[in-house]
């Protein structure tokens, strides 16, 4: 399956087939100095596979989770990419999940003020969601994302083979952005996930396939989220809040779980119902345990903030959408609906 990113500068297209990281030299231009950024939870063998197929390649392997998402590895992939000689005409390659996606690309964007980058999402949450749309980041002074570039892939490689070694859980914490995105344009979507009663009930390729189509459709409307790419964001606004305040303990969820959680409350109360049934398929608990005033904190500088108001998505039925500007008191109550 191709989908194309049809964008006025810098379309691309998404390649989703099985076995295509063995096929990546036929898909990209590795003929020349390839970086490939990797994290130590990637199977070695996945770099080795893409090394193998490119003229020269290096190799930067981060620590695994969100914590590497920082200057200080960006400035150190920086300083690699200068140390081998990297110019306009060589590459960065991500091959991970969504902290090498974005670090990744960020690197890629301000090397030499922009060098091509490719995109091989190695999780179902960098496969539906994070490698879509060139949004590239680090996470700053405790807030996520909040220095960065929209910088868009040159290709973007989706080999659904790689998720074999992925958990349980971690495929469950990807698809939540695939419910986000069913939830707000795709009803037909969120009935497939009604439809399953465990998580292999659940055609992944498929659901992979609707969601980047979906997500495409919003990015070529709305590349630099001015409007329309804003409801992809249904349920992060108080998900981002509830991950902050987790993230340095020992309970710490991941993203998916904290997005599942941020739905729930942003909801009419029948659509609640529906996402939760799906959550409790998926093993992923609607309410958790947290600082509250953290996640308040973590709430109250989101980027979407404007003025006194946040401008959050709400849905009061599935595959609809609307955006509701909210106070952070208003937000802070329906915070407190997610503690245990």
């Amino acid at each position: 399956m191709i989908v194309k990113v049809n964008l006025p500068i810098n379309g691309y297209e998404i390649i989703i087939e099985r076995g295509v990281l063995s096929n990546a030299g036929a898909e990209l231009n590795l003929n020349r100095k390839v970086m490939i950024v990797t994290d130590d939870g990637v199977p070695e063998k996945y770099s080795d596979i893409l090394g193998e197929q490119c003229l020269s390649s290096s190799k930067f392997v981060l620590k695994h989770g969100e914590e590497s998402k920082n200057l200080d590895n960006f400035a150190a992939i920086e300083k690699a990419l200068l140390e081998n000689g990297f110019s306009r005409k060589d590459c960065v390659v991500a091959l991970g999940g969504g902290v090498v996606g974005d670090l990744a690309g960020f690197a890629a964007s301000c090397f030499m003020r922009g060098i091509d980058f490719y995109n091989i999402p190695t999780t179902v949450l960098s496969q539906v969601d994070s490698s879509v749309g060139g949004k590239t980041a680090v996470d700053f002074n405790g807030v996520k994302n909040i220095v960065g570039t929209f910088y868009q892939p040159k290709k973007v490689l989706i080999d659904p083979d790689v998720l074999d070694t992925l958990s349980d859980r971690q495929k469950a914490n990807g698809l939540v952005e695939a419910i986000k995105m069913a939830a707000t344009f795709d009803a037909n979507l969120f009935e497939e996930f009604e439809k399953a009663e465990k998580f292999e009930d659940l055609d992944i390729e498929y659901v992979i396939g609707k969601a980047i189509q979906t997500k495409a459709n919003v990015v070529e409307k709305d590349e630099k989220e001015a409007d329309l790419r804003k409801v992809l964001n249904f349920g992060h606004t108080l998900g981002h809040g509830v991950e902050a305040a987790l993230q340095d303990t020992d309970r710490a969820l991941l993203h998916g779980e904290c997005v599942g959680m941020g739905m729930t409350v942003m909801c009419d109360e029948d659509v609640k119902e529906r996402i939760v049934k799906i959550l409790n398929m998926l093993k992923i608990a609607p309410v958790y345990s947290f600082n509250y005033d953290e996640a308040l904190e973590a709430v109250t500088h989101d980027k979407k903030l404007n003025g006194k108001t946040i401008s959050a998505v709400y849905v009061s039925k599935i595959g609809t959408y609307e955006m509701r500007d909210m106070t952070p008191a208003e937000l802070g109550e329906r915070l407190k609906k997610l503690l245990a």
